[in-house]
């Protein structure tokens, strides 16, 4: 018999996605002309309500993410002055499949922190995945599109 604890169970869960966020990410990745974009994701009582696009400032955004330092303390500014949390981190991998690359798993922070990845490399099909990732390892989360 396995045991889980609510805070393992929470951890696994659906995650609620807004149609109205989705279709953000996926149209800012489209718009990366392949570079990885990347940014941030604010909430209010769980429920994801914002998008903070950050400019990606690794040295080679083709190939990974790196968010401006500058640009994420502005984010998490403005969603603290909004009155919201951090929900997720997202990026895009205009090559490669919607799951966490293993430089992703090296540098991952903020483990409360739902990882969003795009992924442009299935000709004409978007893909969307939501990963909890901690210690270098990571959990893939069903994802649910809803109405807001």
């Amino acid at each position: 018999m396995s045991w889980t604890t609510p805070a393992a169970e929470a951890a696994h869960a659906a995650v609620r996605l807004p149609r109205a966020i989705a279709t953000r990410i996926l149209a800012e990745a489209q718009r990366g002309r392949g570079a990885e974009v990347c940014g941030l994701v604010g909430a209010r009582d769980g429920v994801p309500v914002s998008l903070y696009p950050v400019p990606n400032a690794a040295a080679d955004p083709a190939r990974r993410f790196r968010m401006d330092p500058r640009g994420q303390i502005e984010a998490m500014r403005r969603m603290r002055e909004s009155g919201e949390t951090l929900w997720a981190i997202y990026h895009s991998h205009p090559h490669g499949p919607a799951r966490p690359s293993l430089r992703d798993l090296a540098e991952a922070a903020y483990p409360e922190a739902v990882h969003l990845i795009v992924s442009l490399g299935t000709a004409g099909v978007l893909e969307l995945g939501a990963w909890r990732i901690e210690g270098g390892a990571a959990h893939e989360l069903p994802i649910e599109i809803v109405e807001a």
